[in-house]
């Protein structure tokens, strides 16, 4: 995930490629989830399985991987995940950030609760559409309680199925969700267009983020595969308040002035998507005068 630091922040910028692009005032948030249920051994603390909402393995690879079964969560487990959540929050804004973004999408631990062909549980944080959502719910309550509501967003794909993350009715949980954050009122929501699903390619759909939309009270943002044109069309049209970019402001550290000129982008390498390298596929794409 993409992390920038604040202007107050005491620590070095996390990609330098967001601030040269941004004006001094901007709002800075970092984006925490856990990813958990789909993670290898190995990559987990004394090599411990993955915490999940369910025990259920993925059921194929993903690139050649294969994932280590995941460890069931007890309920008793829950209310420590939930302040973990809590103290990261409040650690980012000591730390100088100006807000935060929960990520409850793409197969993270909290869209593992909330899916329904993940969550197989049978207490208080399983079966009914208010149950599969009381876990993200706690986590918003408990980080708008430590830092307040105007620092705080979240992330959401009902529609999407990464992670086979998938849910039978994702229009009834994406509505359900925003109704229940219209209580925290907090600054946003982040929500991932329905065309991201995997095997969905050059599909028409008649789902839609527009009843979310309309009944969520502050700020709606829109992402998933949006260009220069359809994101100023869908501004245009009330879809949401904002865009997000993640694939093109990587590969373009001046994306805002390359879209006021209408100009070339380049292209994104997506085998370096997820290295370990701090330079290649993060901050060695060419601003706009370095190809002139």
């Amino acid at each position: 995930m993409l992390q920038v630091f604040g202007p107050k922040s005491k620590s070095k910028h996390g990609n330098p490629l967001w601030m040269l692009s941004m004006p001094k005032e901007a709002f800075f948030s970092v984006k925490f989830g856990m990813l958990e249920g789909c993670q290898i051994a190995v990559f987990s603390p004394d090599g411990q399985a993955p915490v999940s909402s369910t025990d259920k393995p993925i059921s194929s690879p993903v690139e050649g991987m294969e994932f280590t079964p995941p460890r069931r969560l007890r309920t008793d487990e829950i209310p420590e995940i939930v302040d973990d959540f809590r103290i990261a929050a409040r650690n980012a804004i000591e730390a100088g950030f100006d807000g935060v973004e929960i990520h409850g999408a793409h197969g993270y631990l909290i869209d593992q609760f909330m899916k329904d062909q993940v969550n197989d549980r049978t207490d208080q944080y399983g079966g009914s559409l208010e149950n599969r959502c009381r876990f993200s719910l706690e986590i918003v309550e408990a980080i708008v309680n430590e830092i307040g509501s105007d620092k705080v967003g979240i992330r959401l794909s009902p529609h999407v199925n990464y992670m086979e993350s998938g849910d039978s009715d994702p229009e009834a949980l994406g509505l359900y969700m925003v109704k229940s954050l219209n209580k925290y009122s907090i600054a946003y929501c982040h929500m991932v267009e329905p065309r991201m699903k995997i095997g969905a390619e050059n599909t028409k759909f008649s789902e839609s983020l527009q009843p979310m939309r309309k009944a969520f009270n502050n700020t709606f943002m829109v992402a998933g595969g949006y260009d220069r044109e359809e994101g100023n069309k869908a501004i245009e049209e009330n879809r949401g308040d904002l865009v997000a970019y993640g694939r093109l402001f990587l590969a373009n550290p001046d994306l805002p002035r390359r879209f006021e000129l209408d100009a070339p982008l380049n292209d994104y390498n997506r085998e370096t998507f997820y290295t370990h390298d701090p330079v290649v596929g993060y901050t060695d794409y060419p601003f706009l005068e370095d190809t002139a």
